[in-house]
């Protein structure tokens, strides 16, 4: 019965295009901030099912770090300099990436910073540089890369979001702010050119095991887990942290055409967190 609906749905697609098809051969991604963590994840994946990889950092130190990791893994990955919140910069990285690759066809915004500070202790310049980063940032990637997709017939956008999409937690005012509006850009990206052929998604990790979130995961001097490691491993079904592993599979459909008709939706990837109430006490 599932191969028959699947024959019928696929002679009623445009082109008579296979309906699932995750494969991303020819496909030119840019991935930002992808030196490490999720990025570096997500790059990998992309690299995996047929992309060529193009990412960008603000350091030469850490381009030369990731650079020796992509080759590590056998992946060959274009590396340039670039602050993405520069937008004369931007536009140079993404001709640079036109010529040397070719236009791309999957950008995933996914650079971005915290700051752990309760409000009334953050001044308003670390509030709007959380928010250049996280939110004004991926603006202008998009719309730096969009006029190529349009050009091109279509292209995918995933923005990467944050459970602080939906919710509210103290010192995270900024990024929490940031998040949220990156939700909505999101989708009004989504309304605003999805008659070309442009999917633009986001994805929400919940809390994954990186860098960023090592301090939250630090063991205490007894050997007890910290308190806040052992708050999320209770209010997550899964009961674990998530891992930058886990962010690929997600990564790999929302940039495939096998999400075709999905349009301006967040996939949380976070364990089962926003689905749970947490155990009673």
């Amino acid at each position: 019965m599932l191969q028959e609906i699947c024959r019928t749905r696929a002679a009623a697609r445009p082109n008579g295009e296979n309906m699932v098809d995750f494969s991303l051969k020819g496909k030119v991604a840019l991935v930002t901030g992808a030196a490490y963590g999720i990025g570096f994840a997500i790059a990998e994946a992309l690299a995996g099912a047929g992309a060529r990889i193009a990412f960008n950092c603000r350091s030469q130190r850490h381009m030369d770090e990731a650079l020796a990791a992509y080759a590590a893994k056998g992946i060959e990955a274009r590396g340039y300099i670039c602050d993405v919140t520069q937008e004369k910069a931007v536009a140079a990285m993404v001709a640079s990436i036109a010529e040397e690759l070719g236009t791309v066809d999957i950008l995933v915004n996914n650079a971005g910073i915290i700051k752990r500070i309760p409000m009334l202790e953050m001044s308003a310049a670390e509030f709007r540089e959380v928010v250049d980063i996280d939110l004004t940032a991926p603006f202008i990637m998009a719309r730096a890369v969009i006029p190529g997709m349009i050009a091109k017939g279509g292209g995918k956008i995933i923005n990467v979001c944050s459970m602080m999409s939906e919710l509210g937690r103290e010192t995270v005012s900024a990024y929490a702010a940031a998040k949220g509006g990156l939700k909505m850009l999101t989708r009004n990206i989504a309304s605003e050119y999805g008659r070309y052929n442009i999917q633009c998604n986001g994805l929400g990790p919940g809390y994954i095991a990186t860098p960023q979130t090592a301090p939250l995961r630090e063991r205490q001097a007894d050997g007890s887990r910290h308190p806040f490691d052992a708050f999320i491993v209770a209010k997550t079904p899964a009961e674990r942290w998530g891992t930058p592993e886990d962010m690929m599979g997600p990564a790999v459909f929302l940039a495939s055409a096998a999400s075709d008709f999905v349009n301006g939706h967040i996939l949380y990837v976070d364990g089962g967190i926003l689905a749970y109430i947490g155990k009673q006490p």
